[in-house]
């Protein structure tokens, strides 16, 4: 068989042999003839083998780092005879019971030494050897770590300044209603000091923000004392209709919400006199002059005055209240009412039976015809002296005439 060169494609079973494939066979050969030749010795120090030299080429994993052997606890020597022996901790004793014989001074001789044991356990060390100022750091630290109780705020400027000389008003928690009802700085409002010390009871007892009731009492210490002085007299009771209420305007469901619902109005009805008279703010019958002096107070005080004229909810009260609007702008209805007139009776009295008879007047003359008759006249004279119709003048066409201007 020729096994030349030229022919070793053809002939050859696995196809042709080329010179790149041959050089790889024997690099691969080489490579695998060198790895028993490497000493264990050349082990790294932390004990971990060189990477193989195939290993970027197969991607072989490194071999597991071998476990470090676990060193053995040492066991501590027997203690040598020569050592002094340790002292042994006795259990406390327990008091022992007085029989009747010691109780009545006698101690049996057997048990003498008993009596004198103290049967109580001895303090920790740690606990003596404990300094005493550490004690109350260790109290003020939990102390500190409870949840610390909410501050209240600081008191307002208009709560400083209502003072128990100017009015009795407690104040009160802040209110958080539904619908944006209620406020803060809520106080409730009982008695206004007059500048004499003379009291106002306020009859209820009103709840109002702080700026109101302080309105409400310089109304009352400077107007409406001068109004019951001039009337000779001095107010006594503030008749409060509504103060606070959570609910809409006029109290009509789903309306805006009241000045009422904010604690900032007060409705009032009448004011009392120290001599007993009641003074009606919408009552007819109050003469006009002093309605009149309360209206034009109100006014000149609150934004916003409603009374009688205003609407229908307003005519047996007057209800005043300090809402803000945009330039100022307030709102003063109330109609001062004249007093309801006197009917006369649509028919005299009957006259009584017993009643004198009416006198009627004498003749004054005998000619003359008496008073309250009329003057008999005789027919054919009256006849004569009713005049006789004219003639109608003939009737005539008057013709239309057309004038311009």
């Amino acid at each position: 068989m020729n096994f030349s060169a030229e022919k070793a494609g053809r002939k050859w079973p696995c196809g042709s042999f080329s010179p790149v494939a041959a050089a790889m066979v024997t690099a691969a050969a080489l490579l695998w003839l060198c790895v028993p030749s490497i000493p264990a010795a050349a082990a790294t120090k932390g004990g971990a083998w060189p990477p193989a030299p195939w290993s970027a080429l197969f991607g072989t994993s490194r071999p597991k780092k071998p476990r470090r052997a676990v060193q053995a606890v040492p066991i501590p020597k027997p203690r040598p005879a020569e050592a002094p022996k340790a002292a042994e901790s006795k259990p406390a004793e327990s008091k022992p019971v007085e029989s009747k014989a010691a109780q009545s001074g006698k101690a049996e001789p057997g048990r003498a030494g008993s009596n004198k044991a103290d049967s109580r356990p001895e303090p920790d060390k740690a606990e003596t050897d404990k300094p005493e100022a550490e004690k109350p750091a260790a109290a003020t630290a939990e102390k500190a770590a409870e949840p610390a109780s909410p501050v209240p705020p600081p008191p307002s400027a208009c709560r400083l300044a209502l003072t128990e000389a100017i009015a009795i008003a407690p104040s009160i928690p802040d209110i958080k209603g539904a619908g944006g009802c209620g406020g803060e700085d809520l106080v409730r409002l009982e008695v206004v000091v007059l500048p004499d010390k003379r009291r106002v009871t306020v009859k209820p007892a009103a709840v109002l923000r702080c700026a109101m009731a302080s309105a409400i009492a310089d109304w009352i210490r400077t107007d409406m004392a001068q109004l019951a002085e001039s009337l000779g007299s001095t107010i006594s009771d503030l008749d409060n209709f509504d103060s606070y209420q959570c609910r809409g305007r006029n109290r009509v469901f789903g309306a805006r919400l009241s000045e009422h619902g904010r604690a900032n109005a007060l409705d009032i009805r009448a004011i009392k006199l120290a001599n007993g008279s009641r003074i009606s703010f919408t009552d007819r019958m109050v003469p006009r002059e002093t309605r009149e002096s309360v209206l034009h107070s109100m006014c000149a005080r609150f934004p916003t005055v409603l009374g009688p004229g205003s609407d229908w909810y307003h005519e047996d009260h007057i209800h005043i209240d300090l809402m803000e609007r945009r330039n100022n702008y307030k709102i003063c209805q109330w109609n001062v009412w004249d007093p309801m007139p006197q009917i006369a009776p649509l028919l005299p009295a009957e006259r009584p039976e017993e009643a004198p008879p009416r006198e009627v007047a004498a003749k004054v003359e005998q000619g003359k015809p008496e008073l309250g008759k009329p003057e008999q006249v005789k027919p054919d004279a009256a006849k004569s002296a009713v005049p006789e119709p004219a003639a109608a003048p003939p009737a005539t066409k008057k013709r239309r005439q057309d004038r311009r201007f």
